[in-house]
């Protein structure tokens, strides 16, 4: 096997022992400081991904993709759902009225995000059936007049109520107070029976949100019909055009929202985030670099001798650039690719054993995930083996301009 001069000189550079160990010292951690700025970095992208791709199948997983809201209501809320359910990557459309509610249970009282669905279309815009703990959604199409009107609770907010299903809650609600002359008195509140619990897998959504009946909604809040349709569609990256184009077909009578606009602070902050923890573990990086400079500048010291041996044997400047290039260049595809690999392997042993939990109260999720990304990865690998190469340039232009007669004069 035929290997090019420079590799081998590099190699034999790199392997053979020195008489100043110091100088191989600083080899070893400079590998070392290239592996694990690679390994944190790695295992920081996919911890940031993880976490934005969690966060959004959960929010969209538990939220319409597009809102179409009409300020008074819509007069012909069939009509204009079924036209719209007609728009171009539109698979689910359902109407909807929301709004905040006092509940009063036997011993508890909290507020809570009242939403009156249509039982029959509510599940082609969010997978319902699938979060159903007890009960069911068509347990809200209850006609009986003589029956309390029910209501579907998330599981936190069950529990934070002392409630289960088959008992009895007040809803009480600004629409449902009455001017009196001694001023504004709440009527009696709406009662409703729980027939049954649901988890999205979204704390907020699990604490805070119950869901009756449209007929039920309207008397709550007192509203003629629905004020918003839900949409779902077949590709979540198409919403903002969807909402756009909706936007303006409808005309200014309607206003339009994706879920990247109604979550838009959250997806920025974790972006924010994102960025700022890959440019400050990069930096591990670049302190490792500046490491490979620091030992090829003293290999250069202490290989003067062999450098102008090598040029008085007719080896080029160009040549001996390559050799130091190449040595450099070695220390960073070494250490880029052990600490690559370790931080591929480490993420998704924190993955798939859900390793590290968190609180699900602060961040809608009970474990961090860890999700590795092509494209990031791709990235990472490139960035570190470019650094390290940038890095090799000045000490090699300077072994390259040694002049032969200046380092053998005293030898």
């Amino acid at each position: 096997m035929n290997v090019p001069f420079e590799l081998h000189v590099a190699l034999r550079y790199l392997l053979a022992k020195r008489k100043q160990a110091f100088i191989s010292v600083i080899s070893l951690i400079s590998t070392l400081g290239v592996t694990v700025g690679v390994m944190a970095l790695v295992i920081a992208l996919a911890l940031m991904t993880g976490l934005q791709s969690e966060l959004r199948d959960r929010i969209l997983g538990a939220n319409p993709h597009v809102f179409v809201w009409k300020p008074g209501g819509f007069t012909d809320p069939r009509a204009e759902t079924d036209r719209l359910r007609q728009v171009p990557h539109v698979v689910g459309a359902a109407p909807t009225i929301i709004g905040k509610a006092l509940v009063q249970a036997a011993g508890e009282d909290a507020f809570l995000n009242v939403k009156g669905v249509d039982p029959l279309q509510e599940p082609s815009v969010i997978d319902i059936a699938g979060a159903m703990r007890s009960g069911n959604i068509e347990s809200l199409s209850n006609h009986d007049p003589e029956r309390l009107p029910g209501i579907l609770l998330g599981t936190d907010a069950a529990r934070q109520l002392g409630v289960a299903v088959g008992d009895e809650l007040s809803l009480l609600t600004g629409e449902r107070f009455v001017l009196t002359p001694s001023g504004m008195m709440p009527r009696a509140g709406l009662k409703v029976r729980v027939t049954g619990t649901f988890n999205l897998g979204v704390y907020e959504i699990d604490s805070e949100t119950g869901l009756v009946s449209m007929n039920t909604a309207k008397q709550l809040f007192n509203k003629e019909g629905p004020e918003a349709i839900q949409l779902r569609l077949d590709d979540i990256y198409q919403a903002q055009k969807v909402s756009d184009d909706l936007g303006h077909t409808l005309g200014p009578d309607y206003v339009v929202q994706d879920w990247g606009d109604q979550n838009r602070s959250l997806f920025d902050a974790l972006w924010l985030e994102k960025m700022a923890v890959s440019l400050t573990i990069f930096l591990i990086v670049m302190v490792a670099a500046l490491n490979i400079v620091a030992s090829l500048i003293l290999l250069v010291m202490e290989k003067h001798r062999d450098i102008a041996i090598l040029k008085t044997m007719g080896a080029s400047a160009r040549s001996v650039t390559t050799v130091f290039m190449m040595q450099g260049l070695i220390i960073g595809i070494i250490g880029t690719a052990v600490g690559a690999t370790a931080g591929y392997v480490i993420a998704d042993v924190l993955n798939r054993y859900k390793i590290i939990h968190i609180p699900g109260d602060v961040y809608q999720i009970t474990y961090v995930p860890f999700r590795i990304e092509t494209l990031d990865f791709a990235m990472v690998i490139a960035a570190a083996v470019a650094v390290c190469f940038f890095s090799t340039i000045y000490p090699a232009r300077q072994a390259a301009k040694l002049d032969p007669a200046q380092a053998l004069r005293y030898e």
